[in-house]
């Protein structure tokens, strides 16, 4: 059974820590399968913070590794391309793990799994991973407006309440300031891309060009600029194997909010208030005090 054919209503999960990281229950349950998943040397990871750019990031990816063609790229949905390693779901769903454990080498997986709570089998089979980063103030507003349409995560309450568990890390996949250094403090002793999504936004041909780099990938001009366009927030809004629409309103409502709202750097202008704003950015100094990393909120 696939997620496609969910029928009646789709109730919000239960929650429930693991290590201290909220998960939902369904995700603690089988946090040992999780834990115990056995990477391959040659998978690719694209990990990320919810709401930072994974789906951009995936068909980038995507596009690059099939030289630009774009049937091959809606062969199915992101979801299915791209295994979501940990995201588990009551059966007869099919959970992230078991698409995984079918696929072909070489995979390309996805997680927002913390750094620390990675399964060990990447670092031991020492793979190749891409980590996407974006600013806090605009992955909370589009954290929240994610929670409001999608029926699969804990329903977000107030936008007043939103802003004090995202500061509290009281949110699916726990603290953003966690998330964002950890993964930072691990980028120089694995094969991990840091790749910040204002940077993708401002110059997205020179920080494809990064990927290819990195992913050893050789492509012309024609194709490069290919991807550069077909993977514009512009064009995947309309793409419904990148766009989530394929999903039934019972999952997500994209009335209430579409999957891809705006993406813009600084539209955490339009959402917080200056007292919100000042009293975010002192706890955020706070958490961030003594780390190498830095963030812009616009561009």
């Amino acid at each position: 059974m696939s997620l496609e054919n969910m029928e009646g209503k789709c109730l919000r999960p239960e929650t429930k820590d693991v290590n201290g990281v909220l998960m939902t229950k369904f995700i603690s349950d089988n946090w040992d399968t999780i834990w115990s998943f056995q990477a391959r040397p040659d998978d690719l990871l694209i990990a990320t913070y919810a709401k930072a750019g994974t789906t951009w990031m995936q068909e980038i990816v995507d596009m690059i590794q099939n030289g630009g063609d774009l049937l091959q790229c809606q062969r199915a949905n992101t979801y299915d391309r791209h295994p979501f390693i940990e995201w588990m779901l009551p059966p007869p769903l099919k959970s992230g793990l078991d698409l995984a454990n079918t696929m072909p080498s070489p995979r390309t997986l996805k997680t927002h799994l913390p750094a620390q709570m990675l399964p060990p089998s990447f670092w031991k089979e020492n793979c190749k991973i891409i980590y996407v980063a974006r600013n806090a103030k605009d992955c909370l507003v589009s954290y929240f407006h994610f929670s409001r349409m999608n029926k699969m995560v804990p329903d977000p309450g107030t936008w007043e309440e939103y802003i004090e568990a995202f500061k509290a890390g009281q949110v699916l996949w726990g603290s953003w300031y966690d998330h964002v250094q950890g993964w930072w403090d691990r980028k120089n002793r694995h094969r991990i891309l840091y790749v910040f999504y204002e940077d993708l936004k401002e110059d997205p041909k020179r920080e494809i060009q990064k990927i290819l780099q990195f992913l050893e990938k050789d492509i012309t001009e024609e194709v490069l600029n290919k991807i550069v366009y077909h993977t514009s927030f512009d064009v995947m809004k309309h793409n419904p194997m990148a766009n989530y629409t394929t999903l039934p309103a019972s999952i997500m409502d994209h009335s209430i909010s579409p999957f891809m709202r705006k993406g813009m750097p600084g539209d955490w202008k339009n959402h917080f208030t200056v007292a919100q704003s000042e009293a975010f950015d002192k706890d955020y100094q706070r958490k961030m005090a003594g780390s190498t990393l830095t963030f812009r909120t616009e561009i």
